[in-house]
């Protein structure tokens, strides 16, 4: 105890802080006011949204954009090219995403937030003025490696907010990315070959006409770099003292202990029960790995459902498809990101309140397999009723799926102490990226090989195309049970 009280000194029930430390900052905060942290969401909200507009963005006009390349000597062959660099992002962040996260976990959140947010306005404007197949292939590569901004706003959302509200941080976090990527594809739809689809407004002497698709991915950037100015008031959550990291680590739990009413003597035994020690690795955390495991089945299922609504929506009836336009494909989506941000604003932290963080996941994963099987039926409707059942089934399949990545993320975040929550995160989402990397190739060579199983008895067409996103879908489900996934020792989320 003697060397708890040389960090941490209570007197009379009070607290003291290191004056200069940022993240005694935020936890005396945390301490003194009970209310939820609304300056605070709403950065993380705005900077997860800059972060995940570039994403996804590119996949309306992405089969173009190869086709203007005149790279491919087939038009069977578009689609090859459109999944290296569709996958470039993914790749790109796979490959440092774990060195992000232990940057910030040394040097603060706050420097790689900033850092990664210039890159975004840097490179996502280059990719707007490619003019081959490589300079694309490169600029989406360095966006996704430099850009390292999604694992410390997860850290930071379980930083920011007390233990009661850290569901809603997460939640936050989950809607903003999922916001992002349903609108990055409808800005890109919309705003991509401006000249063509908007001539009276851009001529066909304009940058817009030389550059079809740098409007969308300029769009985003400039958006991206008022973020950028934003960030430099974004405070800094990360303990930052002279002392022994392992003093400093007990003396946060402890605190974390006193803001949620906990006595300290029961606090420390969870400490030691629920985070690995200094010494030991993080890749044999096994909650923690089991968790992100799962994760990166789920966000293969997203990433390839991401691709394959695209071109069902687009492709003809006779195909089983929609026969929308992109125009079309951007309402859905933008109904769709209004009910998805209503849902995890003011349903799901009362849903995980109820049902915990992991039942939640199985519910959410439960309900995508029904809802999915329908898809081939619902294309056979028309008119208002296809309108509106389309959109209903956009919105809830969105929502199930952020409520699986949000459970997701509350249990890889408890299962590891504050200064390890970079590192995890970058290990989290470089093992997702390489998932996601699969999602746009698989997901569009699936896709084409349905289309030409349109005669046959077994699962024709789309229903083949359902009926994989379902088996995934289904695997990842039973990953989510024991003795596959591991809950960290102090929740119990059943």
């Amino acid at each position: 105890m003697a060397e708890i009280n040389e960090v941490l000194l209570k007197k009379n029930d009070k607290i003291d802080y290191y004056e200069n430390c940022p993240g005694c900052k935020i936890d005396k905060l945390k301490q003194t006011s009970d209310g939820l942290p609304y300056k605070h969401l709403v950065f993380l909200f705005i900077v997860v949204l800059a972060a995940a507009l570039p994403i996804s963005s590119l996949f309306p006009f992405l089969y173009f954009m190869i086709r203007d390349f005149h790279i491919a000597e087939r038009e069977e062959d578009i689609g090859y090219y459109a999944g290296y660099v569709g996958s470039a992002f993914m790749f790109g962040r796979a490959l440092t995403s774990v060195l992000w996260g232990m940057i910030a976990d040394r040097y603060g959140r706050k420097p790689v937030i900033l850092f990664g947010t210039i890159t975004l306005v840097i490179f996502n404007t280059l990719f707007g003025f490619s003019t081959n197949f490589w300079m694309a292939v490169s600029t989406r590569f360095l966006l996704g490696s430099l850009c390292g901004i999604l694992g410390p706003m997860r850290a930071y959302a379980s930083e920011i907010c007390r233990k009661e509200y850290q569901a809603l941080g997460m939640s936050i976090i989950s809607t903003s990315w999922g916001i992002g990527l349903v609108i990055g594809p409808a800005v890109g739809g919309f705003l991509a070959q401006p000249a063509e689809k908007y001539p009276h407004i851009f001529s066909k002497e304009s940058l817009f006409a030389r550059f079809p698709y740098l409007l969308p991915c300029l769009l985003i950037s400039i958006f991206a770099l008022g973020v950028a100015v934003l960030s430099c008031w974004l405070p800094e959550t990360l303990h930052m003292h002279n002392k022994n990291k392992e003093k400093l680590e007990e003396s946060n739990d402890i605190l974390e202990a006193k803001i949620n009413g906990h006595n300290e003597k029961g606090n420390m035994q969870n400490s030691e029960e629920k985070h690995p020690t200094s010494q030991r690795s993080l890749l044999k955390n096994w909650p923690l790995m089991s968790s992100i495991i799962v994760y990166c089945v789920f966000q293969l299922h997203d990433m390839a459902y991401t691709e394959i609504f695209s071109l069902w929506a687009v492709s003809p009836r006779k195909y089983g498809g929609l026969s929308y336009s992109t125009a079309d494909v951007g309402e859905v989506l933008a109904v769709t990101g209004v009910g998805l941000l209503l849902f995890q604003l003011f349903f799901y932290p009362l849903v995980e309140r109820i049902f915990g963080a992991i039942m939640v996941s199985r519910i959410g994963a439960v309900l995508t397999i029904p809802l999915l099987s329908s898809y081939p039926f619902i294309a056979m409707l028309s008119g208002l009723s296809l309108t509106l059942l389309i959109d209903c089934a956009s919105v809830l399949k969105n929502v199930l799926s952020v409520s699986i990545t949000t459970g997701l993320f509350l249990l890889q975040n408890k299962a590891v102490s504050q200064k390890e929550r970079g590192a995890a995160n970058g290990i989290s989402l470089s093992a997702m990226s390489l998932f996601k990397a699969l999602g746009p190739a698989g997901g569009g060579s699936l896709f084409s090989w349905a289309q030409k199983r349109q005669n046959v008895s077994f699962l024709p067409g789309d229903h083949m195309v359902f009926f994989v996103l379902n088996v995934i879908e289904a695997i990842g489900l039973l990953m989510t049970f024991k003795p596959f996934l591991a809950e960290p020792a102090d929740d119990n989320f059943s």
